[in-house]
């Protein structure tokens, strides 16, 4: 008879909540099982037949699709047998036929799903969606906490699910940028809940930094003193966005004249001896270092030299100085820093704004001003180092959409970027990438890291000869111009049209040259363009789309897929609300049929959006 297997757990005496106990407990119990198979079973027990799995994701740039794949690969070792597919590609009547579902999905906009779940919330959240009972869940959401609406997409998930019926399974995971660490720890405590196949009342949320469970970081390094088992990475020798490569800046070329209100530049980097490789539509993350005249303004406000030991983000031994220049968000500041500092200064007025119910007043206090502006603003709050770096979240990597073909440009990897300047507050503010490209980085030095971010939600028609239509104003041009080079060099024969806009022709019209070189030899079909300021009323993108209403119908009705590149909270909007009306003028659709034509699109892939 074999021996019992003990599950080790946290002693009563442990220095944890009640709720972290318990997360912790349930995490240790996964790796266990994990490890030495369930409690009586010995580490071989007897084979069964594999318990189904669905599990479905929403995702605009990849990530989330990404993390689907390696749960469900898990999941396949652990005893389920997984089916791995996007929102869309599920009915709410699916659902009520299954028994376990786990949802991980990032958020679009204002808190939306993104474009590949689009048409499956619509229908889970109609009132003819069905009951689901049977169906025990778990959602898992992926965002970026520099965003009001933090996993949104993922909270209405996991409310409407509930609300139909289903058991929840542990309470709704939410990450940040950095959603690795966070994401596993999530899912380890998930493993034993889903074999049980056991729903909980609780709606607590597990986040990367929810009070309910404290920082995953911190729990796993806990869970691995505690029980022993060594938690650890894979070593990781490939370059990747925890690994960037040490790429050389070739080229940085402002697009704008000298009459020009913006800045926008063309940047060529060459990847040679990277082995990363990259398709037309993929983003290049770009890691960025803080302005150093920043850096000396915020160590003034501090009454700090720099050289005090500190941690930095990654839980290392630095200098304040190095800290704060490579490794801390000193550009937004933090709501948690803004209530330390209010609260040590005494700024009732400050305070007042916390409040959650003022939550909206804090958002546009906190707008336009950086780390620096929070500390002049409270100037009697007295930080140590230490103390302070605590309250700053980790910089993030940017990712910029990729505006050159691979095969057109073969070891080099080209961006359009806007360098962001503006005056706020008193001072002047600067993008912390943008500009560190523009201003900053030597052209022939290996000095800017970068990986490849996969865009599956976002490719040219596989078939060579389907029409395709991109609007992308300012540097949404830009996988617009990766396109057309990858549709000359792929020999492809299908019509391509391009509406572009920015603010004056004369200043604005970038990558002139080469569109009106494609437009001529035929490489581009067709060039709409909208330049807002070059007369009294402002013409975009979205009025030419209206103007040529038929024509556009027409393309859409031969096959054509549709892409949109850029600002989300407006043009994006815009685009798409101009697209419904075309379909209802030019196609005779009811609003109604245009909604479930466009739905179709989108269901079809032909319809992709990379905006931000």
């Amino acid at each position: 008879m074999p021996e019992p297997i003990i599950i080790p757990t946290l002693p009563d005496n442990a220095p944890f909540s009640p709720e972290q106990q318990a997360w912790l407990n349930g995490f240790f119990a996964g790796v266990f099982y994990d490890r030495h198979g369930a409690p009586g079973t010995g580490a071989n027990p007897p084979a069964k037949s594999a318990t189904p799995l669905l599990v479905a994701f929403g995702s605009q740039t990849g990530s989330a699709q990404s993390l689907a794949k390696k749960f469900a690969k898990e999941a396949e070792k652990r005893g389920f047998a997984p089916a791995i597919r996007e929102l869309n590609a599920i009915a709410p009547a699916d659902l009520a036929k299954e028994s376990r579902c786990v949802v991980i999905t990032s958020t679009w906009g204002d808190g939306d799903p993104p474009d590949n779940a689009v048409n499956f919330w619509a229908q889970l959240s109609a009132e003819t969606a069905p009951r689901l009972e049977n169906l025990a869940f778990a959602v898992l959401g992926l965002g970026d906490k520099n965003y009001a609406e933090f996993c949104g997409a993922s909270k209405k998930f996991d409310e409407r699910l509930e609300k139909l019926g289903a058991k929840r399974l542990v309470p709704r995971g939410e990450c940040d940028v950095d959603y690795e660490v966070a994401a596993r720890a999530w899912t380890e405590a998930l493993w034993p809940a889903l074999a049980a196949g056991e729903g909980v009342i609780s709606e607590t949320v597990i986040s990367d930094q929810s009070a309910a469970v404290g920082n995953p970081t911190d729990l796993l390094n806990t869970a691995s003193l505690t029980t022993g088992l060594l938690i650890t990475d894979p070593l990781i020798t490939a370059y990747s966005r925890q690994n960037p490569f040490p790429a050389r800046l070739k080229t940085n070329r402002r697009l704008n004249t000298a009459g020009s209100q913006k800045d926008t530049r063309h940047f060529e980097i060459v990847l040679e001896g990277s082995s990363l490789s990259y398709e037309a539509g993929d983003a290049l993350g770009v890691v960025p270092t803080n302005c150093p005249t920043l850096v000396e303004e915020l160590l003034a406000a501090l009454g700090a030299q720099g050289e005090e030991p500190v941690k930095d983000a990654h839980g290392k031994d630095s200098t304040l100085h190095q800290a704060l220049l490579r490794t801390y968000i000193i550009t937004a500041p933090a709501p948690a820093l803004v209530k330390d500092a209010a609260t040590r200064a005494g700024n009732a007025e400050l305070l007042a704004l916390l409040d959650p119910a003022r939550k909206a007043d804090l958002d546009r206090w906190i707008f336009g001003r950086d780390v620096v502006d929070v500390l002049k603003a409270c100037p009697g709050a007295k930080f140590t180092p230490a103390e302070f770096v605590t309250h700053l979240r980790k910089l993030q990597p940017r990712l910029y959409s990729i505006s050159s073909s691979p095969k057109a440009h073969p070891g080099e990897v080209h961006l359009t970027v806007a360098a962001v300047r503006y005056d706020a507050h008193g001072r002047g503010k600067k993008g912390v990438c943008s500009c560190w490209l523009a201003d900053r980085v030597a052209l022939g030095e290996t000095a800017v890291p970068v990986f490849v971010q996969v865009s599956h939600g976002f490719r040219l028609p596989n078939e060579l000869t389907k029409p395709v239509i991109m609007i992308g104003p300012g540097t949404g041009i830009a996988p617009f111009r990766a396109f057309l080079e990858e549709r000359r060099a792929t020999a492809a024969s299908g019509q391509n049209w391009l509406f572009f806009g920015d603010q004056q022709r004369a200043n604005d019209f970038l990558y002139e040259e080469e569109l009106t070189a494609w437009l001529k030899d035929g490489s581009l079909t067709r060039l709409d363009l909208a330049f807002s300021r070059d007369q009294a009323e402002k013409i975009y993108v979205q009025t030419r789309m209206l103007e040529q209403a038929a024509e556009l119908w027409s393309w859409l009705e031969a096959g054509a897929h549709v892409y949109v590149c850029g600002d989300a909270k407006r043009m994006a909007k815009d685009v798409d609300a101009a697209l419904h009306t075309v379909i209802e003028t030019a196609g005779g659709r009811t609003k109604e049929q245009a909604t479930e034509y466009v739905a179709a699109l989108k269901t079809a892939k032909r319809y992709q959006r990379d905006v931000y």
